[in-house]
């Protein structure tokens, strides 16, 4: 079996917005969730990420995920450097 791609947030965001129209017409949570081919703790983990943000604060919000990412890596690194520049004034290698 090949492993499944995780849906993008804008695609969850869409998602969310199908299971408000089908909750809207009468549909259980559980008959939503079913429809849209994910667990009812899905939907639910989704709506609390996600619920009520528009495709472009997803975007943005993944874009700051990444600037955050690259900027713990930048620090980590530095840090790095920084003990081993210390170890070295020291004389301890």
């Amino acid at each position: 079996m090949g492993k499944q791609k995780r849906p993008t947030p804008e695609q969850i965001i869409m998602k969310l917005r199908e299971a408000e129209v089908l909750i809207g017409q009468g549909h259980t949570i559980v008959e939503a969730a079913r429809k849209l081919s994910v667990t009812e703790q899905t939907y639910y983990r989704w709506r609390n990420l996600y619920g009520g943000m528009k495709t472009s604060q997803a975007k943005k919000l993944k874009l700051l995920e990444r600037e955050n990412s690259l900027l713990k890596k930048a620090v980590a690194e530095l840090t790095l450097d920084k003990l081993i520049l210390k170890e070295a004034a020291e004389g301890n290698y």
